[in-house]
C-alpha cells in the first residue's frame, strides 16, 4: 500500500492540546538550547494581545473540539503576570471544550519571587505545577547556572505542593564527577518529598550552548557513557521501588499522574502551539511559529497570528513521527493505528528482521501489533530507532 500525500483532518471529537510558549528568562542556564530569551523589560499588554491573537487565529482554524490539556512552556512561564495567564486559559476554555478534567500546567523557577505567585496562578486556573528544582545540591545548582539555591528550590516546593493539586519537579543527572552514590542519595531525597511525577534527565550537551563550548575546549568532561548507563539503570530501580516507574524514557509517575499534555505528543495526537517558536500539529499540518520573539511580535501585528510555516504532512512524514515519538513511552505503539493514520501498511512501517534480531536479545519486544522498547532497550534507544523504524 502506497501512501497517500493526502491524510483527512483529525476526528471532531478527538480532544487536543494548547503549548503556550512564555520565551523570557532571568539568565540563561549554559545547558538549555531551548527558545529562551532575557530581555530588561517587556510590554505584558502587548504580549497578552499577541497571544491572544496568535490563540485565537489556531482556534479559527481547530475551535470547538475537546481540550485536553493547557501546557504553559519556555523559558520561564511563571514569570507571566497571572492576569496573562488567566486570560489564556479564558480564551482557550470558550474557543474549544475543556475536558471535565483538562490539565492546566505551568513551568515555574523555584525562586521565591515565582513561589508568591504560585496562589495567583491557581486562581487563574493552573491545576498542575512543574518545578525545575534541577539538583538537590547547591554546588551542582551553580554549576548548572541556576539562580536558586537549595533552600530556596525546597521552600518553593512546599509552596506548590500546597497549592497545587499535582506537582513535578525536574532533576538533571549523570553531571560531571557525580558519582553513583551521589545519584543514590540525591534521588533518595527527591523520592522522599511525595510528589507523583518526577522528570529526571541525563545532562546532555546541546549544541550551541555554553557547555558545548566549554567541552570544545576541554574545560569540561561529560559522563563516561558506561557509568551514565549505571546511573540510568539505578534511577529506574529506585523510581519502581518508590511506586512511581519510568513510563516514559525520562519521565516518571505513579499510575494515574503522568503529564496527560506531554502524552499527547508521544501518543501523535494533534496539539496547538502558540507564541514564540511554538510548534504544533493540526489536521496532518506541521505549524512553526517564527522563533525571536520581536519576529514573532511583529509577524502577529502584520498578520494576526506568529506563524511561520504550515506544513503538510504525508503519510511517511506521520509515520515516522509517530514511531519516533511512541516507543519513547513504556507502553510502545500500537501499529495498526499508525497504519490507519499515516495509510500504509504495516509491514512497510518496521524493519520486521531488525525487530527480531533485537527481539532476541531482549531490547525490543512486539506482541500482535503493539511494538515496544524493553527496558534494556531504552538505555539504547537512539540505537536502536534508526535500526527498526523503516520509514
Amino acid at each position: 500500500m502506497s501512501p497517500d500525500p493526502f491524510i483527512p483532518a483529525a476526528a471532531p471529537d478527538e480532544p487536543l492540546a494548547l503549548y503556550v510558549h512564555w520565551p523570557f528568562c532571568v539568565s540563561k542556564c549554559p545547558y538549555c538550547d531551548f527558545n529562551s530569551h532575557v530581555r530588561a523589560e517587556i510590554d505584558s499588554d502587548a504580549w497578552r494581545a499577541a497571544l491572544l491573537s496568535d490563540l485565537a487565529h489556531e482556534a479559527s482554524l481547530s475551535g470547538g473540539r475537546p481540550l485536553s490539556s493547557i501546557f504553559f512552556g519556555g523559558g520561564t512561564p511563571s514569570l507571566m503576570p497571572p492576569d496573562i495567564v488567566e486570560a489564556l486559559i479564558d480564551a482557550a476554555t470558550r474557543h474549544w471544550r475543556p475536558t471535565s478534567d483538562i490539565e492546566i500546567t505551568l513551568e515555574a523557577n523555584p525562586s521565591s519571587v515565582e513561589a508568591a505567585r504560585f496562589a495567583d496562578l491557581a486562581a487563574a486556573g493552573v491545576n498542575r505545577v512543574s518545578l525545575g528544582l534541577q539538583a538537590l545540591e547547591d554546588e551542582a545548582l551553580h554549576f548548572l547556572g541556576r539562580a536558586h539555591d537549595v533552600r530556596e528550590g525546597l521552600a518553593a516546593l512546599d509552596v506548590a505542593q500546597s497549592v497545587f493539586g499535582r506537582v513535578n519537579f525536574d532533576l538533571i543527572y549523570a553531571r560531571p564527577g557525580q558519582s553513583l552514590a551521589d545519584w543514590e542519595s540525591e534521588l533518595a531525597r527527591g523520592l522522599s518529598f511525595g510528589t507523583d511525577h518526577l522528570s529526571l534527565y541525563q545532562l546532555t550537551i546541546e549544541p550551541g550552548t555554553r557547555f558545548a563550548t566549554l567541552v570544545a575546549r576541554g574545560e569540561l568532561n561529560p559522563a563516561d557513557p558506561d557509568h551514565a548507563a549505571d546511573l540510568y539503570e539505578r534511577t529506574q530501580a529506585m523510581t519502581a521501588a518508590a511506586g512511581i516507574p519510568a513510563y516514559e524514557i525520562s519521565n516518571h509517575a505513579r499510575p494515574g499522574q503522568e503529564s496527560r499534555h506531554n502524552l499527547t505528543y508521544w501518543r501523535y495526537g494533534d496539539y496547538v502551539g502558540i507564541g514564540p517558536g511554538a510548534h504544533g500539529r493540526r489536521d496532518g499540518l506541521a505549524t512553526l511559529r517564527h522563533r525571536k520573539p520581536e519576529n514573532w511580535m511583529n509577524a502577529v501585528a502584520r498578520n494576526g497570528h506568529g506563524l511561520q510555516s504550515e506544513d503538510p504532512l504525508d503519510g511517511h512524514d506521520r509515520a515516522r513521527e509517530a514511531l519516533l515519538m511512541g516507543l519513547r513511552l513504556g507502553e510502545g505503539v500500537e501499529l495498526e493505528r499508525i497504519a490507519r493514520m499515516s495509510r500504509m501498511a504495516v509491514e512497510a512501517l518496521v524493519d520486521a528482521e531488525a525487530v527480531t534480531r533485537l527481539g532476541g536479545h531482549g531490547l525490543v519486544r512486539r506482541e500482535g501489533q503493539r511494538l515496544r522498547i524493553e527496558p534494556a532497550g531504552m538505555l539504547l534507544l537512539d540505537a536502536i530507532l534508526p535500526e527498526i523504524v523503516a520509514v
